[in-house]
């Protein structure tokens, strides 16, 4: 009988899954990698890549491992987990949301036509 793994999970447990995937996707992005071509690259179908970086506990470790060789390799889940990727560093940076200042007179001069 096929049994849901998340029906089984208790709330940490789903948590953990959760924060896996979005390490997972997080790094993906950060790599610039469409969600796709890591999928074919892994040999997973693009539904399976989904359910990965959703946190799906279902998904077997043979094709958590695969799919991340394919976004980092050489990387290993102990690494993934930690996040001390320096790609990652870099997407932080740029999603991090920056002051904007008021034009002084004299720069609003410049830019007037």
């Amino acid at each position: 009988m096929k049994v849901s793994q998340s029906a089984i999970l208790n709330e940490t447990q789903t948590a953990q899954a959760k924060h896996i995937g979005a390490c997972f996707a997080r790094l993906r992005i950060a790599r610039g990698i469409k969600q796709d071509v890591a999928a074919v690259r892994a040999g997973l179908s693009r539904n399976t890549a989904y359910r990965l970086e959703s946190g799906d506990p279902g998904v077997a470790v043979g094709q958590l491992l695969r799919y991340l060789d394919v976004i980092a390799p050489g990387m290993t889940l102990q690494e993934l987990l930690s996040q001390t990727d320096p790609s990652l560093s870099v997407l932080e940076m740029k999603e991090k949301t920056r002051r904007v200042r008021d034009l002084s007179s004299k720069e609003v001069s410049e830019l007037d036509f």
